[in-house]
C-alpha cells in the first residue's frame, strides 16, 4: 500500500507526485494513457492566463505565485534531468484589445507590469506584423515554457526517484470503499484486472475527473472543451513576442516553432483535428502575420482542456470520503496554475501552511 494514489499523469499530477515524494512519501502515479500526453501537451505553453483581469481573484492568485516559482522550477528540473524546458521571457503583446481600460485598471491593483504602446512602437517592436494595428497592451514579463519537455522533464526526475511508482496505460475501472474511506482503485493494467490500495487517492485526470469520479457516486463541474493548434517552422523566427488578438494567438518557439491557437469546442471527448478548425486558425494568424500565407503547416493536432465554472479550478477533499482529494479543472491555464495549484494540495494533504487561502477551490465551497 502506498501513501498516496494519484489518478492522471498530467501536469497537475506530476507536479504534484513531485512534491509529496520531496516530502519522503510514497506515491504511485497512474495514467490511462502516457503521462504528460493530454492538455497538458496540447497547450500552448504560455505562463499566463490570456485575459487575466476577466478572471476572478482565485485564479489570480494561484498564477501569480505560480509565475514567480516558474524560474526555480525549470531551474531544478534542468539540473535534476538535464532535459531544459526552454522556459522564455518573451512578452505578450495584446492588439486591439477591446476593454483595454479595464485591463489597466486590473493591472494597476495587481501591480502587474502592462503599457499601452501606439502603431509606432508596435511595429517596431514587430516589423512583420499585419498592417492597421493602432494600438496594443504590452506585457513584458509574460513567458512561456515549450510544455512537452516539461512534462518530459517532471516524468525524468519521477522516475529518478525511488519512492515513485508510474503506470502508465493504466485504465480506472472502479474503487473500492469502506464506509467514508476509498479502500482501492480498481484498474485495467497488462490487459488484466487488478486493484491498488493507497492511503489516500487524488484525482487529477483533468478532462475526465467527472469520469472517474462518477465510479464512486459523486461529480464535478468539470466538463471538455476542444482546442486545436497548428504548427509553422521557420529558419529565422518572424516574431519576437507571444501575439494576441481576438482570443487567438501566434507563439514563438526558441527552435523557430511557431504555434497557431486555438479553437473552443464544446463537442465531449471528441479529439478530432478538423479542417474547419484549420481553416479558421489559418484566417486569424494570417490576420495578425501574413506572411504565413507562403508557409506551409508542419503539424495540427487537438487536446482537451478540463472546463469548469469560471476556470476556478476544484483542489482538496471531496464530499462523503475523508481521503479523497480532486485537482483538476483548469481550463486554459493549467499549465499557468499548476505549480500554485500542485503546492496548494500538497500543503494541504502533508499538514504544512498553504501558500494562499484554499477555501476558493474546496469542492465544499463550490455548490
Amino acid at each position: 500500500m502506498s501513501d498516496f494514489l494519484i489518478v492522471g499523469g498530467g501536469i497537475n499530477g506530476l507536479l504534484l507526485a513531485r512534491k509529496l515524494a520531496a516530502a519522503d512519501a510514497d506515491v504511485v502515479l497512474l495514467d490511462q494513457g502516457r503521462c504528460g500526453k493530454e492538455a497538458s501537451w496540447a497547450g500552448g505553453g504560455i505562463i499566463s492566463p490570456l485575459y487575466p483581469w476577466r478572471y476572478q481573484s482565485a485564479v489570480t492568485a494561484l498564477a501569480s505565485w505560480a509565475q514567480e516559482f516558474y524560474p526555480q522550477l525549470v531551474a531544478e528540473l534542468v539540473e535534476e534531468t538535464g532535459i531544459d524546458p526552454e522556459l522564455r521571457r518573451s512578452g505578450l503583446l495584446m492588439l486591439a484589445a477591446e476593454d483595454a481600460a479595464a485591463a489597466r485598471r486590473w493591472a494597476v491593483r495587481n501591480r502587474y507590469k502592462m503599457e499601452t504602446i501606439d502603431a509606432a512602437a508596435i511595429y517596431q517592436a514587430e516589423p512583420q506584423l499585419a498592417r492597421g494595428f493602432e494600438s496594443g497592451l504590452w506585457m513584458p514579463d509574460v513567458a512561456n515554457v515549450r510544455n512537452p519537455r516539461l512534462n518530459q522533464a517532471l516524468v525524468a526526475s519521477l522516475s529518478s526517484r525511488p519512492n515513485v511508482t508510474i503506470r502508465e496505460q493504466c485504465q480506472v475501472i472502479g474503487f473500492s470503499s469502506h464506509g467514508n474511506r476509498v479502500s482501492g482503485i480498481k484498474v485495467i493494467l497488462n490487459n488484466e484486472r487488478g486493484e491498488l490500495e493507497a492511503d489516500i487517492v487524488v484525482v487529477c485526470a483533468g478532462a475526465w475527473s467527472n469520469k472517474v469520479l462518477q465510479f464512486l457516486g459523486l461529480s464535478v463541474e468539470i466538463e471538455p472543451v476542444k482546442g486545436q493548434m497548428l504548427l509553422f517552422k521557420f529558419e529565422q523566427q518572424p516574431i519576437k513576442s507571444i501575439l494576441l488578438n481576438q482570443g487567438r494567438y501566434l507563439i514563438p518557439r526558441i527552435d523557430g516553432h511557431l504555434l497557431a491557437g486555438s479553437t473552443l469546442e464544446h463537442c465531449g471527448f471528441d479529439k478530432t483535428a478538423t479542417e474547419t478548425a484549420k481553416q479558421s486558425l489559418l484566417q486569424s494568424a494570417y490576420k495578425l502575420l501574413p506572411m504565413l500565407k507562403q508557409h506551409e503547416i508542419v503539424g495540427q493536432w487537438a487536446g482537451l482542456r478540463p472546463g469548469a465554472p469560471q476556470g476556478i479550478p476544484y483542489i482538496g477533499k471531496l464530499d462523503n470520503f475523508e481521503n479523497l482529494y480532486v485537482n483538476a479543472g483548469h481550463y486554459r491555464n493549467g499549465l499557468v496554475l499548476a505549480p500554485a495549484s500542485a503546492r496548494l494540495l500538497a500543503d494541504c494533504l502533508l499538514g504544512n501552511e498553504p501558500i494562499i487561502d484554499p477555501a476558493p477551490y474546496l469542492p465544499a465551497n463550490r455548490h
